[in-house]
C-alpha cells in the first residue's frame, strides 16, 4: 500500500461500541455483570447492574467519544465540536450509525482526512470503573476479541491495541499472552489504576517480560488523574477553572509514567521492550529527559538499575504521539525525529480530523520533506510493521 499519512493515535471508545457487545459475548456466569445500554434522561447510557454509570452511548458523551462522558454535544460551545458536527458524525451516532466502529464507514472517514492507516486505542480507563475484578477481565477479553475481528477488515489500515487489565500483574500477563499473534493486534494499551503498585515496583517485571517476548509495544494513553468532587454551589468561573486545570495538565502526568518505566530498569533488562506515550504531546518531554539525566548523573549513577542515561533509553525504545505541538517540533533535536509520531486523534473532538492537512502544513511547513514524512507516516509505519 502506498502510505502517505498514518495516524498513530485514534480511538474506538465505549460509547461507539455495539450496545449488545458485552452481554451477547460474555460467559453465562458473568453475563449479569457486563455493561449494557438503557435509556436515560439525556439519551442511552452504558450501565452495569451493580450501579456503575459508564457514560452516554452513541457517541454522545463529552468530547463526543469519552467513555465517561455525561453530556451530549452542544452546538456553539467548542469550535472543534462544531467542525465535527458538520460532518454528520454526531447526528449519525444519535440514529445508531456508529461510523468509528463500523469498519467500512471508518475507512471512509479516514479517506476524507487523507489518512491511509491508524492505530486504535480503546477502552482506556473504562474497565477501572468495574466494582469486581472478574467482571473487568471479561470486559477486556470481549473487547479484545471484537477488536481483532474489527481490524481484520483491513489489516493494512487498522492497527488495534489490545486493552490490558491493571488490576494484578497476573491478569496483565495472562491477557498479553492471550492476544499475542491475534490478527490486527499491534500492541497493548495499559491504563494504570490508582490502587496498584507503582510501575517502578519489581512486581511488574513479568508484565514487561511478557510484552517484550510477545513483541507488543506497551502504550500509556493520557486520561488524567482523579479530580476532587466540586461543590455544587461553586460559581461558573470556578467550575471552568477546575476543568481548565485538568485539561491543561493531563498530558504531563504521563511524565511520571515515563520516569517510572525507565528508572525501573525494564528497558535495560528487556532491550526489545517498546513504550509509547499516547496523546501525551511532546513539548514537555525534553525537559523531563533533561531532569532525569541530571538526577541520574548527580544522584543515582552506579546505584540504579540503569547502565545508560535515561535519555538513551528514550531514544532507543520509546515513542510519543501528538496532534498539534509547536514547541515540540522546535525541540526535535532533543526528542529525536524518529521518536515522535503524528496523530489525528479521530474521533475525539480535541483532535484535528478532518482537517489534518491544515494542521500538518502549519506545523511542518519549515521542515525538510524527509523529516515531515518520518513524523507523519514512516515512524508509525515502521514501528507497527506496516512499512518494511
Amino acid at each position: 500500500m502506498n502510505y502517505q499519512r498514518i495516524s498513530a493515535d485514534c480511538h474506538i471508545d465505549l460509547c461507539w461500541l455495539p450496545h449488545d457487545l458485552f452481554v451477547k459475548n460474555s460467559s453465562a456466569a458473568l453475563r449479569e455483570r457486563m455493561p449494557y445500554v438503557e435509556e436515560g434522561p439525556n439519551g442511552p447510557y452504558w450501565r452495569t447492574k451493580s450501579g456503575v454509570d459508564m457514560g452516554l452511548a452513541n457517541g454522545a458523551g463529552f468530547q463526543g467519544t469519552m467513555s465517561t462522558g455525561k453530556r451530549r454535544y452542544v452546538p456553539g460551545m467548542e469550535p472543534r465540536g462544531d467542525r465535527f458536527a458538520e460532518t454528520g458524525l454526531f447526528t449519525d451516532a444519535y440514529e445508531g450509525i456508529f461510523r468509528p466502529s463500523t469498519p467500512e464507514l471508518r475507512l471512509k472517514d479516514q479517506d476524507r482526512d487523507k489518512t491511509q492507516a491508524e492505530v486504535l486505542y480503546g477502552l482506556l480507563g473504562a474497565g477501572l470503573q468495574f466494582t469486581d475484578q472478574e467482571g473487568a477481565l471479561e470486559f477486556y477479553r470481549i473487547y479484545n476479541v471484537w477488536l481483532s475481528s474489527f481490524c481484520s477488515y483491513d489489516l493494512r489500515r487498522l492497527v488495534g491495541l489490545a486493552c490490558i487489565p491493571s488490576h494484578t500483574v497476573e491478569a496483565a500477563v495472562a491477557e498479553v499472552q492471550r492476544v499475542k499473534g491475534k490478527p490486527g493486534i499491534g500492541g497493548v494499551e495499559f491504563s494504570p489504576n490508582w490502587k496498584m503498585a507503582p510501575l517502578f515496583h519489581p512486581q511488574w517485571d513479568p508484565f514487561w517480560k511478557a510484552a517484550a517476548e510477545a513483541n507488543l509495544p506497551v502504550h500509556f494513553h493520557t486520561y488524567g488523574i482523579p479530580q476532587p468532587p466540586l461543590d455544587a454551589d461553586l460559581p461558573e468561573y470556578a467550575k471552568v477553572a477546575a476543568s481548565a486545570v485538568n485539561l491543561v495538565s493531563f498530558q504531563m502526568h504521563v511524565g511520571s509514567i515515563l520516569a517510572a518505566v525507565i528508572f525501573s530498569g525494564a528497558l535495560e533488562k528487556y532491550p526489545t521492550l517498546r513504550i509509547v506515550l499516547g496523546e501525551s504531546g511532546i513539548g514537555w518531554i525534553p525537559y523531563v529527559l533533561e531532569r532525569m539525566d541530571w538526577e541520574y548523573d548527580e544522584r543515582y549513577k552506579g546505584r540504579s538499575a540503569l547502565k545508560m542515561r535515561p535519555s538513551d533509553y528514550w531514544r532507543r525504545q520509546c515513542r510519543a504521539t501528538f496532534q498539534d505541538d509547536r514547541l515540540g517540533i522546535k525541540n526535535l533535536d532533543e526528542l529525536g525525529e524518529e521518536n515522535v509520531m503524528w496523530a489525528s486523534d479521530y474521533p475525539h473532538r480535541d483532535g484535528v480530523w478532518p482537517d489534518s492537512d491544515e494542521y500538518i502544513d502549519k506545523q511542518f511547513k519549515h521542515l525538510p520533506d524527509a523529516t515531515r514524512r518520518k513524523i507523519t507516516c514512516e515512524n508509525a509505519g515502521r514501528f507497527y510493521g506496516l512499512i518494511k
